[in-house]
């Protein structure tokens, strides 16, 4: 420093010309005999401590110190931050209810600036801002201002009765539409921009936003752990699912977490802005992911099924998808049943449940299996009427004779049909007294034939035919009618001779 500073410096703590006698001697006390040298180094200190991190708020980056108060005069409390420097911090800061700190007390503060003209850090209390003021408005200060007035551009704002204005891309950490809100509002900010020659004066709000959010980031990282219920806000939604704010971090809720039932649009479920519980299901603090689940955080709906769907149960569905294997049918949100495709109809042979329900039908059905562990429940339409198959044994006795159309041939018989949902199988061998090659040889889809029928087994649903057993019956008896009945028109032979004994 040069002597010219250092007269300058000399000047400036006059005590005539700076603070009375009585404050100057209780400064003196505290200074210890420091020289102006010393007081020259603690300044350079105090400025380097004092600036303010690129990007961050001042003060904030500074960090928050703990001072020991001199004394305090007038509205101005003077605090020893230790290491040679001084500082300020106005009455003003401390509310109207709190007691002020006396000497010797200790107080937590956060550093500005640094007032060069009096050799003072200008100090903060933790979590309040400065006063404003023309003198001492710099970039990078946090200042406390009302919202006076909007326009298209942004807000304007009093600033201790400095006019401010805050650009609309500055209000929030989102895109604000309507600034109506905000009007008469008090809100912190950071002073971005200062031009003293055309009373100019540029502030965000966005950056102390930003700031407080990365510090809640940082805390909220540290606190989560996976399978922890935590509240959010849903951000923003996409086809795959949506985005929650869980404290400064978004997850993602993916469009199978969001829901027991089947989901394919995230907006029928949640909407941006609603306020969500929902479970921590991943956390990947290497890439900073966390995956979550709504479904998770509500209750089971599958607990008690076996009691609430017992087998043979009639129940109602609605049909919610299809598949060539059969059709899913919802019994309440978020527990669907399955009707295999062999359980759609006892009329006909069927090649895709399409053929008999479609997506939105509500179909009555019969409970058969119930799966917990597995999650699923087999269900049955045809069963859930009249089942054609009671009382087969006795409708269809073994050694009867029954007619029956031929529904399909197979390689190794054909399937006859002998009431709607009651078909009877006729085996290769049972086909004709022919040896044949395949069904189709000895019987045409759609035929109309007679069938003996050998066995049924009513309880595993089955019948076992043979035509040709029926052609040989029907032969034998043709036979046994012509030979036991002479035709009367024809002419009978007469005995030439009586038979002995006496026989007629």
């Amino acid at each position: 420093m040069s002597n010219e500073d250092r007269n300058s410096m000399n000047e400036k703590f006059r005590p005539a010309d700076n603070l009375d006698e009585a404050l100057q001697r209780e400064l003196d006390e505290a200074l210890g005999g420091m020289s102006i040298e010393d007081i020259v180094s603690a300044e350079e200190q105090a400025v380097k401590a004092a600036r303010p991190a690129a990007g961050a708020p001042a003060g904030a980056a500074s960090g928050v110190r703990r001072g020991t108060v001199i004394t305090r005069q007038g509205e101005d409390i003077y605090v020893d931050m230790g290491g040679k420097s001084q500082g300020v911090i106005t009455v003003s800061q401390f509310g109207p209810d709190e007691p002020l700190p006396e000497a010797g007390q200790f107080v937590d503060v956060v550093i500005e600036g640094f007032d060069s003209e009096n050799g003072m850090l200008v100090l903060s209390r933790e979590g309040a801002v400065m006063q404003a003021a023309w003198e001492t408005l710099a970039e990078g200060q946090t200042v406390e201002g009302r919202v006076t007035g909007l326009n298209k551009g942004g807000l304007e704002l009093s600033i201790n009765n400095i006019r401010a204005f805050m650009p609309i891309s500055q209000v929030e950490l989102f895109h604000v539409e309507d600034l109506t809100p905000y009007l008469n509002t008090k809100m912190r900010c950071n002073v971005t921009e200062v031009n003293r020659e055309e009373k100019n004066v540029i502030v965000s709000r966005r950056a102390i936003l930003e700031f407080e959010a990365q510090e809640q980031r940082e805390k909220t990282w540290e606190s989560l752990i996976e399978g922890q219920t935590v509240r959010g806000v849903v951000k923003n939604l996409m086809p795959y699912g949506a985005f929650v704010d869980i404290g400064g971090i978004d997850g993602l809720l993916h469009v199978r977490d969001m829901s027991h039932s089947r989901v394919e649009d995230p907006a029928t479920v949640v909407q941006a802005g609603q306020v969500l519980e929902v479970k921590i299901l991943k956390i990947d603090r290497e890439a900073r992911r966390i995956s979550l689940g709504l479904k998770q955080a509500m209750p089971d709906p599958w607990a008690g099924a076996a009691d609430k769907w017992p087998v043979n149960l009639m129940v109602s569905g609605r049909v919610t998808r299809l598949a060539d294997f059969g059709a899913f049918v919802e019994l309440e949100p978020g527990v669907e049943g399955l009707i295999p495709i062999g359980e759609m109809t006892f009329a006909k042979r069927i090649n895709h449940p399409s053929e008999i329900v479609k997506v939105g039908d509500v179909v009555t059905v019969r409970v058969m299996s119930v799966d917990l562990e597995r999650k699923r429940i087999s269900l049955s339409i045809k069963r859930a009427g009249d089942d054609p198959w009671m009382g087969a044994s006795a409708r269809w006795p073994d050694g009867s004779i029954v007619d029956g159309i031929v529904k399909r041939t197979t390689e190794f018989g054909a399937f006859v049909e002998l009431t709607a949902g009651v078909e009877g199988l006729v085996h290769i061998s049972e086909l004709s007294d022919q040896r044949v090659r395949t069904a189709a040889d000895a019987v045409q889809v759609g035929q109309t034939v007679k069938c003996k029928v050998l066995t049924v087994e009513e309880d595993r649903r089955r019948i076992s035919l043979s035509i040709k057993q029926a052609a040989m019956m029907g032969a034998f008896a043709t036979s046994m009618t012509t030979t036991s009945e002479p035709d009367p028109e024809k002419p009978q032979p007469k005995r030439k001779k009586p038979l002995k004994g006496g026989l007629e």
